[in-house]
């Protein structure tokens, strides 16, 4: 999701902020032991351009995570760039250098705004509550799966993070005198400001913080839950409130900076919005005071069990330690022989892509329900995972089915999650976000995600629940919100422009549906449902009504028929509004039908006109690394014999230009893991290109050897191995055999499949 969205709330400080990797190897004597998987990751990668990550201390999935937050205050003599920098959906931007804090629950890698809250920073000498006062330039960064830390100039404070599932942990080295630990409320990406919170002890605060509409969506905001735990009593504490200050115009109310009332000891209890509270302290040089932080979205009592469970003592190297594993643990499912630079790519990219969708349910199994409407009713997972931040107009082109190929036991968990919230709410996720439908983007991307996971063999969920929710939301023609524009899609056979809003996209919504019935029509006719499987596969085939043949482009066309006259192909490049195209113009969607290549390929003329128009898309610059319908396009040049050099050629091509091991290494904002996902598999040199369809597309790749392990619950192969082809070889194979196109199938590659590939 492309989507980009003005959120400034503070002044942008640019500097040289490093982006070291933090060096956990063992070296003696000059001598260096090979290293893990996290060893190579470098969570920098994607902190700039727009990228959307953060390099905190990150578990696996997990529902807490400690990023630094260096959004900036206030406007000052910046450049276009450097104003839209600031006004992204980001807790941290390479290019700032202004920190206010450490936040606990965060995003990685999306469009709008959210999240990004519980904040905490660590002060020294006197008592300033304003961020923009207390805030300051930080130095020496380092990141690795599992680790943050930095040192905040104005006060010689060492910043340490790491976390665990449900829970973080900040160590902070003090200088002698008094020190300051401030937990604000008020800070934060979402829209919302408001919260709660109580000063339990000289050690213990509690509390919770609002979110919720993302995207400016009005769907539902929800509490977030913390209980914050001080490994030293404080010699005093007390709350504070940001107060809105009287305009002179009836009704209007401003904040002002310095407007922030403290309230001591005598006051422990406080709610409202932009409140915090501080704890003070007299340390000794170099002291370490530690906070940890439990975090739910179903109650403070359940915080507080997350807390005690996962951090029962105040253990930061153990705890450092145990989220390393973790990260290797899943990481070396890939081994992989070649470059140490391909090696950072691919393991940051697999990194990356095994943050979300994370987990949402409490130690207890607990979680909120899923509603079109709000409610308070909590359910419970009875061993197994819930998770949340279903990014699926994104993730359901490559990230899911990465997961089905390397990770199926946690796909698995990943549908059964879906078709919960079906459960719960009456219709499958579209974007989800902590139990909540933002509605944001097109489509019916979790029918293709779900029909793609079962079709690829991971069949350890309820295909006839998921089937019948599939059904749900392909056949329901009226107050559909999956497909809300139903009715018209299933009578004209597609969705016209007549009706569009600006970002609508009839084109769009049109594709998205086309490809969703196609997956639902491979999943039914592998349940033998024959009747099912002709009717969503002929409504799949629709997209031939808006071939445009004399431009050579599916075009918006009106309810009675007509094509949309004036019509710019060119239009929306830039992402302005285009009338039947969402992010993007009519060049990103040109070839946007994975799922029948061939038939788009005739309608376009023959194997000679297409490629002529697949290089026109590249030469005049209206293909869009960024933009996930065309992330594709590099791959169809195998649709046509002797073409497949061109697939290899693009491939490196754009890997070389936007994937680096550089904070603006990713073509722009990563989707929740899709741009990684992406950059994954064109590393190994395999690529699906359609949910599905089981074959993969096949390129270089990048390394002198490739191990997959592969789950024997799943997969009748122990490992998938890809190694480059001898000098002199031109034709892949497979286990010996010449492959005779440039397509392999998921069930081949699943049964101890050793493929042969050229070196990219």
């Amino acid at each position: 999701m492309k989507i980009l969205v003005n959120m400034a709330f503070f002044a942008l400080t640019l500097g040289c902020v490093g982006c070291s990797i933090a060096n956990t190897s063992n070296e003696v004597a000059g001598q260096t032991s090979q290293k893990t998987p996290a060893e190579y990751v470098n969570p920098f990668i994607g902190t700039s351009n727009f990228g959307a990550t953060h390099p905190g201390a990150q578990y696996p999935h997990a529902l807490t995570s400690v990023a630094p937050f260096n959004v900036a205050f206030e406007h000052k003599n910046l450049n276009e760039f450097e104003k839209d920098a600031a006004w992204n959906s980001r807790v941290y931007i390479h290019e700032n250098n202004f920190l206010t804090g450490f936040t606990h629950v965060n995003l990685s890698g999306v469009g709008c705004p959210e999240l990004g809250v519980i904040n905490i920073m660590p002060t020294a000498g006197n008592l300033e509550l304003d961020p923009q006062q207390y805030g300051s330039t930080y130095s020496n960064e380092q990141a690795s799966p599992g680790y943050y830390q930095t040192t905040i100039d104005k006060y010689g404070i060492k910043a340490e993070a790491t976390s665990t599932l449900r829970t973080g942990l900040s160590r902070y080295t003090f200088p002698a005198g008094q020190s300051n630990i401030i937990v604000n409320l008020g800070l934060g990406l979402t829209n919302e400001t408001g919260g709660s919170l109580k000063i339990v002890s000289e050690q213990e605060i509690e509390g919770s913080r609002t979110v919720g509409t993302f995207c400016y969506n009005p769907q539902d905001v929800r509490p977030v839950y913390f209980v914050a735990r001080f490994s030293k009593p404080a010699k005093t504490f007390g709350t504070f409130k940001k107060m809105p200050e009287f305009t002179g115009v009836e009704g209007e109310w401003m904040q002002h900076n310095n407007s922030i009332k403290p309230y001591p000891n005598y006051q422990h209890v406080m709610s409202g919005d932009n409140i915090g509270a501080y704890m003070r302290f007299d340390t000794q040089g170099n002291e370490q005071v530690e906070v940890k932080v439990g975090i739910s979205y179903v109650s403070i009592e359940n915080a507080r069990q997350n807390l005690n469970t996962e951090q029962p003592n105040f253990a930061f190297e153990r705890i450092r330690k145990d989220a390393q594993d973790a990260w290797n643990s899943l990481l070396s499912r890939i081994e992989v022989q070649g470059s140490e630079h391909n090696k950072t790519l691919l393991y940051t990219g697999l990194y990356h892509s095994l943050i979300h969708p994370s987990i949402i349910q409490d130690v207890n199994g607990e979680y909120p329900f899923m509603s079109q409407q709000h409610t308070a009713e909590v359910g419970n997972t009875q061993g197994k995972n819930r998770y949340s931040v279903y990014s699926l107009w994104d993730t359901s082109r490559n990230l899911h089915p990465l997961l089905s190929l390397v990770y199926p036991e946690i796909q698995s968990q990943m549908v059964e999650s879906a078709l919960s919230m079906y459960q719960e709410s009456g219709w499958l996720p579209k974007w989800e976000l902590l139990s909540m439908e933002t509605q944001t983007m097109v489509g019916d991307p979790a029918t293709a995600m779900i029909a793609d996971t079962y079709l690829r063999g991971v069949q350890t969920f309820d295909v006839e629940l998921a089937y019948a929710a599939m059904q749900k939301s392909a056949d329901t023609v009226e107050n559909n919100p999956i497909r809300p524009e139903n009715a018209d899609y299933l009578k004209l056979g597609y969705v016209p422009v007549d009706d569009e809003e600006p970002y609508d996209g009839s084109v769009s919504t049109s594709l998205e549906y086309y490809v969703a019935d196609f997956a639902l029509g491979q999943l039914a006719k592998y349940l033998d449902h024959d009747q099912d499987a002709q009717k969503y596969l002929a409504q799949a085939q629709n997209y031939k009504t808006l071939f445009d043949e004399t431009t050579g482009m599916l075009r918006p066309r009106k309810r009675s028929g007509d094509w949309l006259t004036p019509y710019d192909p060119e239009l929306g490049r830039n992402f302005e509004p285009a009338p039947g195209y969402i992010e993007g113009n009519a060049w990103n969607y040109r070839f946007y039908v994975p799922f029948d290549m061939p038939g788009l390929i005739a309608l376009n003329g023959g194997d000679s006109a297409f490629i002529a128009a697949l290089n026109a898309t590249f030469d005049s610059n209206n293909f869009d690394m960024g933009n996930e319908p065309d992330i594709t396009y590099p791959y169809l040049f195998n649709y046509v014999p002797g073409q497949e050099p061109n697939t290899a050629r693009h491939v490196k091509r754009l890997i070389a230009k936007y994937f680096t091991n550089q904070p603006a290494g990713l073509p722009g904002n990563d989707d929740a893991g899709t741009m990684s996902a992406w950059l994954v598999f064109s590393l190994l040199g395999i690529y699906p290109v359609s949910p599905g369809d089981m074959d993969y597309a096949l390129t270089s790749t990048a390394f002198d050897r490739v191990t997959i392990h592969l789950d024997s619950k799943y997969y009748a192969g122990k490992t998938l191995t890809i190694t480059p082809l001898n000098q002199g070889q031109e034709q892949p194979s497979l286990n010996g055999d010449p492959l005779s196109k440039a397509f392999i199938s998921h069930q081949q590659l699943t049964q101890s499949a050793k493929l042969r590939l050229k070196a990219q």
